[in-house]
């Protein structure tokens, strides 16, 4: 008899362990250096709605990850790519964790840009890895999802309870309009699109994961 082939979309790349996680640091602290030394940098690597679209810079819903508003924003999305992105990596290879990081982050990066070209927001200028890290906090919480997190270093939640409660205060955010310029839709779309990738490609539900069913 012969053996059925996976579809695609589910056949996984080699497993690798690897650095790709502080690899990607480096690159996201490499272009924070640079664009201090020339603001104009942020300004080609940041989504914009316009300048994607209407002015062809059609590499910005990649290169939007990479750029960070200030050291603040570039610690908070590098700490917990290295926290959480190390032990990602480790489970599901660094290829396959490159993969999905950058996918990911592309696809939330991709959604918002529909968001705000739709609906007027052109002045928009979006960057940050949130997105993928959110992403990679939720791919976490699926192989890990009783392992305990410290918020502020002193209170212990659930990764799986973390990844809900998240859920619910960035959907609070975004239709009350709360939050300044955290861009609290791509957060979510990096939970929602983490989500689709371990359904779809890797064959787990981090549903199940979460409520052992």
């Amino acid at each position: 008899m012969p053996v059925a082939r996976q579809p695609i979309w589910r056949r996984q790349l080699p497993y690798r362990e690897g650095n790709i996680t502080f690899i990607l640091i480096g690159i996201n602290i490499a272009v924070f250096l640079l664009s201090n030394m020339d603001g104009r940098i942020i300004s080609w690597l940041a989504m914009n709605p316009v300048l994607t679209v209407a002015h062809h810079f059609y590499w910005q819903p990649v290169t939007y990850m990479f750029a960070h508003s200030g050291l603040s924003h570039l610690l908070f999305n590098m700490l917990g790519l290295f926290f959480f992105g190390t032990q990602v990596e480790r489970q599901l290879g660094s290829w396959e964790f490159l993969l999905f990081y950058l996918l990911t982050g592309f696809l939330a990066g991709l959604f918002s840009l529909g968001v705000y070209w739709f609906t007027g927001s052109y002045y928009v200028f979006l960057l940050g890895a949130s997105g993928a890290v959110f992403a990679v906090l939720l791919a976490f919480a699926t192989y890990f999802p009783d392992a305990e997190i410290f918020i502020f270093g002193i209170i212990p939640v659930r990764a799986s309870v973390l990844v809900i409660g998240y859920t619910v205060l960035e959907i609070f955010s975004q239709l009350s309009g709360r939050g300044g310029n955290v861009a609290h839709l791509t957060h979510l779309a990096g939970f929602g699109f983490a989500y689709l990738y371990f359904i779809i490609r890797i064959g787990i539900s981090p549903y199940r994961r979460f409520f052992r069913r």
